[in-house]
């Protein structure tokens, strides 16, 4: 007689407990996903921090990068007239992979929306300017 494929032997039923291998089911989003509703960087995708240095006119912007390399900057066509990008700001870049000096520009933060990555510490040490002065300066001599 031809036995049922799907008919399993007692006392070997599959048992619901899970593996080492399994993910948990709630998991805390990480630093490259996303704060509250400020995108981050997607470290898996390449995407890193920058700040506008130089703009060059023709939707390009000089941008020196937290990995200390200055790349030229390309506002993607969906940012080109809806976000205007000004010398100073905070901004979002995944470099190419075939040309090591340019970027494409993702996103532009808010001086607002950098304070808050600054204070939370979220920003690399190499191009966190936006620090609020939490540290006293020193007074200039009397004179």
């Amino acid at each position: 007689m031809a036995e049922n494929p799907k008919s399993v032997p007692p006392g070997t039923e599959e048992t619901a407990t899970p593996t080492a291998e399994t993910p948990p089911v709630a998991e805390v989003s990480e630093v490259g996903e996303e704060t509250g509703r400020l995108p981050l960087p997607r470290r898996q995708r390449g995407e890193i921090f920058g700040v506008a240095s130089q703009l060059l006119g023709a939707a390009r912007i000089r941008v020196m990068c937290e990995d200390s390399i200055s790349r030229m900057g390309r506002i993607t066509g969906k940012m080109k007239k809806k976000m205007w990008i000004r010398e100073g700001d905070l901004l979002i870049l995944r470099p190419w992979g075939f040309q090591e000096g340019k970027a494409d520009i993702l996103f532009r933060y808010s001086r607002t929306q950098s304070q808050y990555l600054a204070r939370r510490n979220l920003l690399p040490s190499s191009i966190d300017i936006f620090s609020t002065g939490e540290t006293p300066s020193e007074a200039p001599p009397p004179t």
